[in-house]
C-alpha cells in the first residue's frame, strides 16, 4: 500500500530539478567557489590572477556541462558562475588568510566530503526524477492510445 493518498502518488519529490536563476545545486557551486578559493590561497596564487582564473575555471565548467547537455536555463547557468564566485571571494580573500595550514587543509578536506556528498546525491536524485518521470510519459502514451480506441469503437458502435 502506498503511503500517500492516491492523488499524490505521482507527485515529483525531486528537489534537486533545475531553477530559473537559483536551485539546490546553486549551494554545490557555491560549496565549489569554496574550494576553490581555498585551493588557490594554498598555492599562494596573486590575488587577481587567482580571481580571473577561478572565473575562467567556474565558467570552464559550465561549458562541461553544456557539451555534457545537462540541460538548464540561461540563467541559471550564469548565476552558477555568479554563486561560485561568492563562494570564492570570501574563501580565499576573508577566511582563508586567518587560517593555518592546518585547518585551512582540514577545511577544504571537509568542505570537499560535503561537496561530494550533495553532488552525487543530487545527481542520484535527479537520475531517479529523470526515470519516474520517462515511466510516466511512457504510461501517459499508452493511456492515450487506448482511449482513442476506446473512443473509435464506441463511435463505430454507436454511429457516430
Amino acid at each position: 500500500m502506498h503511503p500517500l493518498p492516491k492523488k499524490f502518488k505521482h507527485l515529483r519529490t525531486d528537489i534537486w530539478r533545475e531553477g530559473k536563476w537559483l536551485d539546490l545545486w546553486s549551494v554545490v557551486h557555491v560549496l565549489s567557489g569554496l574550494l576553490v578559493g581555498f585551493f588557490f590561497y594554498f598555492l599562494h596564487l596573486d590575488a587577481v590572477f587567482g580571481m580571473i582564473l577561478a572565473v575562467v575555471v567556474l565558467t570552464a565548467y559550465e561549458l562541461f556541462e553544456i557539451y555534457a547537455e545537462i540541460e538548464e536555463a540561461p540563467t541559471n547557468r550564469y548565476m552558477d558562475i555568479v554563486v561560485g564566485i561568492v563562494g570564492y571571494v570570501p574563501a580565499f580573500f576573508l577566511i582563508s588568510p586567518i587560517l593555518t595550514k592546518e585547518d585551512l587543509i582540514l577545511t577544504f578536506v571537509l568542505l570537499l566530503v560535503l561537496n561530494s556528498v550533495l553532488s552525487v546525491s543530487g545527481w542520484r536524485a535527479s537520475q531517479k526524477a529523470l526515470d519516474i518521470e520517462k515511466h510516466l510519459r511512457t504510461r501517459l502514451t499508452a493511456d492515450r492510445k487506448r482511449l482513442k480506441e476506446r473512443s473509435k469503437r464506441f463511435r463505430s458502435k454507436h454511429h457516430f
